[in-house]
C-alpha cells in the first residue's frame, strides 16, 4: 500500500468514524508528523502546523491540490475528530489562543505519535492497544453518545424498536404513543420507517397477506398500521421537513397498492399548528390531518364524518 491507504488503515485502526476514514483525513494526518510517501513510519515526528500548510504539504508531496476553502473542511471533517480522539491537540504553543486566528495550529500528541511509528512492525498491535486504552475509540464514543438518545417505543404487540434521534423521528413514535392509541387501538404496525435508517420495522406476514410491497426503496409512507376488524389501513405521513399527502403523493401511493383490498386512510401528521400551516395548500381532499399538541382531535378535509371512506361516485356528494 501506499502511504495515502496505510494511513487510513491507521485512523480505522485508531477507531475514527467513517467520516474520517478518507483520502483528505490521511493526508492531514501524513501532514502532521511531515511523513512523506518513501519516509518510514518510524520517522515520523511532531510538528505544530497550520491547515494552509496542510494543503501545502499534500500538493507538494503527493500531488493533491485543495482550494483555499477547503480549510473549513479540514478544520470541521478532519482535525475536530482527531481532537476528539485524542491524536492532536491545538495550539500547543498557546492554548488560549482563539480557534479562528490565522495563527491556530495542530500537533500530533505523543501518545498518537508513538503508536503511529509502530505501524508496520511487529510491535503495532500492542501500541496501538495501548493508545486505544488511553484514548478510546471515537468511533465507540459516537455509537454511545447516539445510543443514549436513541427514542424507545412499545409496539401494540410488545414489540420494542428504537427510532434515532431528530424531530422527525420524534413525531413517529408520538403517532405510534398517542395516535395510534387513541384513533385505532386495535390496528397492528405494518410498517415503520427511520429517517437514519429507512426500514426500522416490519411485518412481513401481515404486508405479504395485504400484498403491501416494501423494498429498501419503498414509497410509503412513514407510518403504515391496519385494523383487521374494519380492514382500514391507515397510512401516514409525519411532517417536519418533508411534504404532507398531497394530491401527487396520494397518486403515487394509489399506485403503489394497486394490489392491496384494505381500505385505505391517509393522514398527514404536523407536530403543530405553525408547521401545519406551511402545508396546508398542498393537502389533498379526503384525507385526515392529525396534529401532535392536540392529540385528542382530528381535522377532516372534506369530509361528511370523522374516517369516512372515500371512491369516485361519493367523493363530491
Amino acid at each position: 500500500m501506499g502511504k495515502v491507504s496505510e494511513a487510513i488503515d491507521i485512523l480505522k485502526a485508531l477507531g475514527l468514524p467513517r467520516g474520517q476514514q478518507n483520502e483528505r483525513s490521511a493526508l492531514t494526518l501524513l501532514a502532521l508528523m511531515d511523513l512523506r510517501e518513501d519516509t518510514p513510519w518510524s520517522e515520523s515526528k511532531k510538528r505544530a502546523i497550520i491547515i494552509h500548510d496542510i494543503l501545502v504539504f499534500a500538493q507538494k508531496h503527493y500531488g493533491k491540490k485543495y482550494a483555499e476553502n477547503t480549510r473549513e473542511t479540514i478544520r470541521r471533517q478532519t482535525l475536530h475528530q482527531f481532537e476528539q480522539a485524542g491524536i492532536v491537540v491545538i495550539n500547543p504553543d498557546d492554548p488560549f489562543r482563539p480557534t479562528n486566528s490565522p495563527k491556530t495550529c495542530y500537533e500530533i500528541t505523543g501518545e498518537a505519535l508513538e503508536a503511529v511509528k509502530k505501524y508496520g512492525t511487529p510491535d503495532w498491535q500492542f501500541a496501538l492497544q495501548e493508545f486505544v486504552k488511553k484514548k478510546g475509540k471515537l468511533v465507540e464514543k459516537y455509537e454511545k453518545r447516539k445510543r443514549t438518545h436513541l427514542i424507545p417505543v412499545e409496539l401494540p404487540d410488545g414489540t420494542s424498536v428504537n427510532f434515532s434521534p431528530g424531530k422527525h423521528n420524534e413525531l413517529q413514535a408520538k403517532i405510534i404513543k398517542e395516535f395510534q392509541a387513541r384513533f385505532c387501538p386495535n390496528a397492528k404496525v405494518v410498517y415503520v420507517g427511520d429517517a437514519a435508517r429507512k426500514l426500522l420495522y416490519i411485518d412481513e406476514k401481515l404486508s405479504s397477506e395485504l400484498e403491501i410491497p416494501i423494498t429498501e426503496h419503498n414509497k410509503l409512507p412513514d407510518v403504515v398500521l391496519y385494523d383487521s376488524q374494519k380492514k382500514h389501513l391507515f397510512l401516514i405521513e409525519a411532517v417536519t421537513a418533508h411534504g404532507p399527502l398531497s394530491p401527487k403523493r396520494q397518486i403515487e401511493l394509489e399506485e403503489t397498492l394497486k394490489h392491496c383490498k384494505a381500505q385505505r386512510i391517509y393522514i398527514s401528521a404536523f407536530p403543530d399548528f405553525r408547521e401545519f400551516r406551511k402545508h396546508i395548500d398542498n393537502i389533498a381532499w379526503e384525507t385526515e390531518v392529525w396534529i401532535e399538541n392536540n392529540p385528542d382531535h382530528m381535522i377532516h378535509f372534506n369530509g361528511p364524518k370523522f374516517f369516512s371512506l372515500y371512491s369516485d361516485s361519493n367523493a363530491h356528494t
